[in-house]
């Protein structure tokens, strides 16, 4: 589809359309689909936008049939002009062979599937005919053998559209978590940790806790890296070495931050109440606490690009693929909190992400 073709077209200024929000399928062989109709079913979630469903009408509508549900989506070809002024549209890319979908485990037609059709909402999003994009999982080993060198959604999304600076952060359970690194094994961290990691996810959150999440002045808290945030150096340095000056650093720019605080205390309810986001030095140093609050409604979100991306926090699951049992909790989440942030957006154009601090040593 040449993506310039879809027209996000707006009523007179005195009423603002609703935003046109771009999902992409994901891998065709899990439960992308399936999460999709389920979600978009719920009338609540429905009538917060206009959705452009970027897909295979064929697994869509066997994803509907599955749970018994009536397809209320218009299909048109990749190739087709087109106009959406309400409801969901599925924009079909069919020629892909018929029935690798039901395989329900990692293959290269589904990761050139998932790239394709990410590509072509990456597209839409870069000329403003989108106003965000919600991605339904894909699988690393089916981009892989695609020829993908990318691990996922968040460093193609940034490579496509040329950030530098970006991180991935998740919603849930009344937190609001960035990462300073993601899928990095802990022995590797070592020697990755710098100021700048742990400045950048503490620059962009605050960024968007006031664009996206209307909070004029954000309070944000940060982890420590070691037990007890180091206890004044005797089990590791790194908090007063990398954590504290980057935090200094962030005070400097007008940043309301505080830490860094033992990980294992930073998620009572007493500072998630004190706090409207956190930092995290590593994965499942926030990802636990998100999964425990929020397992089936949490929603992954991507810091620092020049668009609005949402993602459930959950993979293909090739295990429940096809069996209609996925709970679209989180799918849901994921497109209310891309509709929040268009529409916040469209209210006041969210600025370019800050400038680049330079790394310190």
């Amino acid at each position: 589809m040449t993506s310039e073709r879809l027209e996000n077209t707006a009523s007179p200024a005195v009423t603002r359309p609703k935003p046109l929000i771009g999902v992409t399928m994901g891998d065709p062989c899990g439960i992308g689909a399936e999460v999709i109709v389920k979600a978009l079913t719920d009338p609540d979630v429905r009538s917060l936008g206009r959705f452009v469903i970027y897909g295979v009408e064929e697994v869509l509508s066997g994803a509907a049939d599955a749970a018994g549900i009536r397809p209320f989506w218009f299909p048109v070809r990749h190739d087709e002009h087109l106009r959406i002024d309400s409801g969901v549209i599925v924009i079909d890319f069919e020629e892909y062979p018929a029935g690798f979908w039901l395989r329900a485990r990692p293959t290269a037609e589904g990761g050139r599937a998932s790239l394709r059709l990410l590509d072509e909402a990456i597209e839409a999003a870069r000329r403003g005919i989108i106003s965000a994009i919600v991605t339904a999982p894909i699988h690393k080993t089916s981009w892989k053998l695609a020829g993908c060198s990318f691990p996922g959604h968040t460093e193609k999304l940034a490579d496509a559209l040329d950030t530098k600076r970006y991180t991935m952060a998740f919603v849930g359970g009344g937190l609001r978590i960035a990462l300073a690194s993601t899928h990095v094994s802990l022995f590797e961290l070592r020697n990755r940790f710098t100021i700048g990691l742990v400045f950048q996810p503490i620059d962009l959150l605050h960024d968007a806790l006031k664009h996206w999440f209307g909070i004029e002045y954000p309070r944000i808290a940060v982890a420590g890296l070691n037990p007890h945030a180091g206890e004044d150096g005797r089990f590791g340095d790194e908090e007063r070495r990398v954590i504290e000056p980057a935090m200094q650093m962030a005070r400097h720019a007008g940043i309301d931050v505080q830490g860094p605080f033992p990980a294992d205390t930073l998620f009572t309810s007493q500072h998630r109440n004190r706090f409207d986001g956190m930092v995290v030095m590593y994965h499942d140093q926030g990802l636990i606490p998100v999964k425990m609050l929020a397992f089936d409604t949490a929603v992954n979100v991507t810091l620092g690009l020049p668009i609005i991306r949402t993602s459930p926090d959950h993979g293909t699951a090739f295990d429940i693929a096809g069996t209609s049992q996925a709970d679209p909790g989180s799918m849901k989440e994921a497109i209310r909190l891309a509709c929040e942030f268009a529409s916040r957006a469209q209210a006041a154009p969210v600025p370019p992400p800050p400038v680049a601090i330079p790394d310190a040593p």
